[in-house]
């Protein structure tokens, strides 16, 4: 990351400021080579570093990642470990390279239910890098779009009036800009109760490549693909 940040309020990327990756396919990667689950999660941490770097180099003002969801507790308890162990790695690793470069980490979602020392890692890293100006990296952990609508809507209406700008103040992502483009990778063509609200007016971008060979070329496709699409908004 070696780039200036894009100055706050800038145009982003050919128009694009915030894109949200839904990351699929760590597990199909590691089957088609005979290899462990967890080699493809390994594989799919390291993307995130490439993209993450990718993504600030560009001038993207956010980059939102899907890294765990709520729903992913389902999953055998040693793939649970090995997605957690990684957590921490990726915390520890990277914090210093965030400061270094004006990287400023977000987490959404309920991440004060992970495990204690987890949560310990995110509040330094997140108190670390509070200042930082350039790109906002948010990480959803233990984060379903479904129960942060709610929250939001239950916090709003404790307030006072429910609207849609009353809910939009207590949803994860405020003081993020607009979500302009959500990314899934590995074929699957859905949001699977990711940024629900924050994407109604986004434009989507499926690819079949799964997320361990995604590569900064991938965003840039999906970035250019964007910049040809006409925002109508509702409009004509």
């Amino acid at each position: 990351m070696n780039s200036a940040a894009a100055p706050a309020g800038s145009d982003g990327v050919a128009g694009c400021r915030h894109v949200a990756i839904i990351m699929d396919g760590n597990g199909r990667w590691a089957r088609k080579r005979l290899m462990p689950r967890a080699v493809g999660h390994k594989r799919g941490v390291e993307v995130v570093r490439e993209v993450t770097r990718a993504a600030r180099d560009m001038g993207l003002e956010a980059l939102t990642l899907y890294a765990f969801s709520s729903e992913n507790w389902k999953r055998p308890a040693d793939e649970v470990a090995d997605l957690m162990g990684l957590l921490r790695g990726f915390i520890r690793n990277d914090i210093d390279e965030f400061v270094a470069n004006n990287v400023r980490l977000r987490v959404i979602g309920d991440y004060q239910h992970l495990a204690g020392d987890i949560v310990d890692l995110i509040e330094d890293a997140l108190a670390r890098t509070a200042l930082n100006t350039g790109t906002q990296l948010a990480i959803a952990l233990n984060y379903g779009s479904q129960q942060e609508i709610a929250r939001a809507a239950a916090l709003a209406a404790a307030e006072g009036e429910v609207t849609p700008e009353t809910i939009e103040v207590h949803l994860d992502t405020h003081g993020m800009p607009p979500l302009d483009l959500v990314i899934r990778t590995s074929g699957e063509e859905r949001l699977s109760n990711f940024l629900l609200w924050q994407a109604a007016y986004a434009e989507l971008w499926f690819t079949d490549v799964l997320w361990p060979d995604f590569t900064p070329a991938h965003l840039k496709e999906a970035i250019d693909a964007f910049a040809m699409r006409e925002r109508r908004y509702g409009g004509r």
